[in-house]
């Protein structure tokens, strides 16, 4: 595969625009964690998936309930339809891509408005070998639909993830990292949005040991938008990192991100990056993220890392926000003068913080569940 990337003579990168991209993992050094997209990472706790040595293999199945209308299939390495959209920005994105044996392609025909959620079951059955994954949709022009990605078990996964939007075409995503306490997954999931195409992407992190999650949103034509939600609650020594970046590159296109997470237990990590680059022809970008986190004992990390780097003075607007803190004593104080005891009234206010992204998620069968899984991690 071709090499895209900076020139030997410019070893430095002045910006994620100048990023390097292959297919070949041998491309990539094996990163040590010194490096700027891995000094949060805890290295040693990946299972050598950014490493290069032979990997015993683990066991991961995947399988799909399509809407009435909607088509899934396997496909074999090879197929012209995988990768078409994306260029690994990574050593394990890269891997994951020389590596997976059968990919799942999911395709939304033209003008079809799904009546339910298509749902594709992740299942992890052990932990000790490691597991390579692909994942297609691909929606056509003028079609709607909703994609439900759901991870559970025991596993050290690896994968890549695209979602292709046609023009004037509108996707729905959420994905579910509801790991055993043991798993490690990296994953990279690939937005290309079309010319008046609308993508939601929400990301609800509450299970695994280490989850790595980055989203990356490209635009293929002007007047696209994107929208990104994320939910995570990181116990004790958990690690959740979620690696954001928006690349506007056409006119007049439109993202939206909001990212809140908590904390509590000793060691707890969450790691939250969010880039965005708006390109000189980007002209009438609109753009705006946001991370949110509540800390909520001892002993807890949170790194909170928003990058705005605009290139033209033509934008409707642009602008980043991150608050990292404790409960509010006078929302405390209100509730529990109202009779009702202090560890109710961390209670509510918790599920209020959550709440506003869960009812944005607007699928009422995954906001019972996220909102049962909170209910969990507080419990």
């Amino acid at each position: 595969m071709a090499r895209i990337g900076r020139a030997p003579e410019n070893p430095a990168p002045i910006s994620r625009l100048h990023e390097m991209q292959s297919f070949d993992p041998a491309d990539f050094g094996v990163p040590t964690g010194r490096e700027e997209e891995w000094r949060f990472t805890p290295m040693r706790r990946l299972r050598d998936l950014q490493g290069d040595a032979p990997l015993a293999g683990g066991k991961v199945t995947v399988e799909t309930d399509p809407a009435p209308g909607v088509t899934a299939e396997k496909a074999e390495r090879g197929d012209p339809r995988l990768g078409r959209s994306f260029m690994p920005a990574d050593r394990v994105s890269a891997r994951a891509f020389a590596s997976f044996g059968e990919a799942t392609v999911i395709t939304v025909p033209a003008e079809l408005v799904a009546k339910r959620p298509t749902v594709v079951t992740v299942r992890g059955h052990d932990g000790e070998g490691a597991a390579f994954g692909h994942l297609l949709v691909e929606v056509k022009p003028m079609a709607r639909a909703t994609v439900i990605l759901d991870h559970a078990g025991s596993a050290t996964y690896a994968d890549n993830v695209e979602f292709v939007v046609g023009d004037g075409a509108s996707l729905s995503v959420v994905t579910m990292q509801d790991w055993a306490d043991d798993a490690v997954h990296a994953s990279h999931h690939h937005m290309r949005v079309g010319r008046d195409a609308t993508m939601r992407h929400a990301a609800v992190s509450l299970g695994g040991s280490v989850v790595r999650l980055a989203p990356t949103v490209r635009y293929a034509g002007p007047g696209g938008d994107a929208e990104l939600l994320g939910m995570y609650f990181a116990d004790s020594n958990q690690h959740l990192e979620h690696r954001l970046y928006v690349d506007h590159a056409m006119p007049n296109c439109r993202s939206r991100v909001d990212y809140r997470g908590a904390l509590q237990g000793k060691d707890a990590h969450a790691v939250w990056i969010g880039d965005v680059v708006i390109r000189p022809e980007a002209i009438g970008t609109d753009t705006y993220e946001r991370n949110r986190n509540l800390v909520l004992t001892e002993g807890t990390r949170v790194d909170s890392v928003p990058n705005l780097e605009i290139l033209t003075g033509e934008v409707v607007g642009a602008g980043h926000a991150s608050a990292s803190g404790r409960l509010e004593d006078q929302h405390l104080f209100y509730l529990m003068a109202r009779g009702i005891p202090e560890s109710e009234a961390r209670r509510l206010v918790i599920r209020g913080f959550f709440g506003a992204l869960i009812d944005r998620i607007g699928i009422p069968q995954v906001a019972d569940r996220i909102a049962a899984g909170i209910e969990l991690e507080l419990a």
